[in-house]
């Protein structure tokens, strides 16, 4: 059971399939940032948690509403970052709220321990499933994260589910025994990813030789039909995703209603969504949800196959499913979800394109750095939100390294992506979606009813989006494997920076952030 606190600004109530939020205009919320000792799968670690639990407490708002998020950082532990700041994660923050979009040294400075921020989030006619993690630095891989839901009381797809609460919300992440600045110096020091040392469902997991802890159990009622919004919070791994004998039938992408499309097995990389529908029309029993992760190796206490939860039917025992663990259908038993099939319930054309880039992902031999066109990036000790109110806007105001790629308001950009090492590269744009005009899943290229989401996976094969600059601002653009971010994956979109001093009004509470955050000793920071 989740632990949080919601204060509502009346107690106006409406019923969304079996959750019950509020219809007011503002939906206030309130985050300790704590450290204290969290166990997910069995082995008891110091973590950084949002009202002490792990994952942070859900947060769910209503379509139109405005979200009001205070964040208070009780941080105390200096073996991990005790200053902090939350981004909110594919929310449409509107240009003039871009300071309160919650980017380190892009649109923000951190705060630091006992201090506190409140963000404003208007989320106008936004829906879907979203989330929230700490954007300092790797603190989302110490435990600062949680999912954020902003339901449609009219949802067109409504007729396809009975059920969508707080029950049906599934996360999978994977896990470090130890703390981030710990696993940040052995990446650089090794050139060797960190791998995790395990991967959870809700939550829970196992590793090689720890303790049985009893897996995340998902309640059913047979013959009921449940909208599942599945939540991707790990900080590098993809998970394959399947439910023995039933069959997910996919309405939404990265906040983004889709036609449906029924699968049996799915794969979600590193800050993505979906939500599916699930057919509770199996007998009563217990049913294996496998989260199958993709972690990578050299880490004796990963075990991939370990990875998952319990699909179970009222009236069944609790008890574990007594089939075989598997990683989901295989060869041709697999319907796999490809992103190409997906098609939005509204789509919009693809504009063409007025400016064409290529984004090439490289790892120089020898040295632990990625490198976007050969640059790799390093956040600038003065926010590029703060340098474009200064009257910064032109190339010559921004170092190489802070890898900011400018553009007039209002036009379309392209981007080509070429991953030369096939990595497998999760980008993540903040602050809107993007076109995949073409998926690494296709060959083809699709103007007219693309998918248009926030993060999107490279590969083996060219990937091409677009998206446009009709919001001032600077946007970060980077890899959602924290550590690849952390050596460097990752850039600034400025769509029309010249606007921003025209648009963007901050509070003085923003004001004061960075003359605080700068004066902290390095230890605090």
């Amino acid at each position: 059971m989740f632990s949080f606190r919601l204060v509502f600004l009346a107690l106006a109530l409406v019923s969304v399939r079996g959750a019950t939020v509020s219809t007011e205009t503002k939906q206030f919320v309130t985050l300790d940032i704590i450290n204290g000792p969290v166990a997910p799968d069995g082995f008891t670690r110091v973590a950084v948690l949002a009202n002490g639990t792990f994952p942070g407490p859900p947060i769910v708002a209503t379509k139109g509403q405005t979200l009001v998020v205070k964040v208070n950082n009780k941080l105390t532990n200096e073996t991990m970052r005790v200053s902090t700041s939350i981004n909110f994660e594919g929310i449409f923050i509107d240009s003039k709220n871009i300071f309160n979009e919650g980017s380190s040294f892009v649109t923000t400075c951190p705060f630091g321990p006992g201090e506190s921020y409140t963000y404003t989030l208007p989320l106008g006619n936004q829906t879907g499933s979203f989330w929230y993690h700490g954007q300092l630095a790797q603190q989302q891989s110490d435990g600062l994260m949680g999912t954020l839901i902003v339901y449609d009381p009219e949802h067109p797809l409504a007729h396809l589910y009975d059920i969508d609460d707080a029950n049906t919300i599934l996360t999978v992440s994977d896990w470090l025994h130890t703390d981030s600045k710990t696993a940040l110096a052995g990446y650089i020091a090794t050139q060797t990813n960190p791998v995790p040392d395990c991967g959870l469902f809700n939550g829970k997991g196992r590793f090689n030789g720890g303790p049985q802890v009893e897996y995340a159990a998902v309640s059913v009622a047979q013959g009921k039909r449940y909208r599942f919004r599945l939540f991707n919070i790990g900080f590098r791994s993809n998970f394959v995703v399947s439910i023995d004998n039933h069959t997910m039938t996919i309405i939404e992408a990265d906040g983004v209603a889709t036609e449906p499309n029924e699968v049996n097995i799915l794969t979600i990389h590193a800050g993505q969504r979906y939500s599916f529908v699930v057919n509770a029309n199996q007998p009563v029993g217990n049913y294996w949800i496998n989260a199958f992760i993709n972690g990578g190796t050299k880490n004796s206490n990963l075990n991939s196959t370990l990875s998952r939860g319990i699909l179970r039917y009222a009236g069944a025992p609790a008890e574990e499913p007594q089939t075989p663990m598997t990683a989901g259908p295989q060869g041709a038993a697999a319907v796999a979800l490809k992103e190409a099939d997906l098609v939005p319930l509204n789509p919009i054309p693809a504009p063409e394109p007025d400016f064409n880039m290529t984004f090439t992902t490289f790892m120089p031999e020898g040295v632990t750095k990625w490198e976007i066109n050969n640059v790799s990036y390093i956040p600038p000790s003065v926010p590029t939100l703060v340098k474009a109110l200064n009257g910064e806007t032109s190339p010559d105001d921004f170092n190489v390294t802070e890898n900011t790629f400018l553009f007039p308001m209002n036009k379309t950009v392209q981007i080509e992506f070429k991953d030369p090492i096939n990595e497998g590269h999760p980008f993540h744009l903040h602050g809107m979606n993007f076109w995949v005009v073409k998926s690494n899943s296709s060959d083809v290229i699709n103007t007219v009813n693309p998918i248009r989401r926030d993060v999107v996976i490279t590969g083996n094969n060219t990937v091409i989006i677009r998206f446009r600059t009709d919001k001032p601002g600077p946007w970060p653009f980077h890899c959602h494997i924290l550590y690849h971010f952390a050596v460097g994956l990752g850039s600034v979109i400025g769509a029309g920076l010249d606007e921003v001093k025209k648009t963007v009004h901050p509070t003085q509470a923003w004001e004061e952030l960075c003359p605080a955050y700068n004066a902290l000793p390095p230890n605090d920071q």
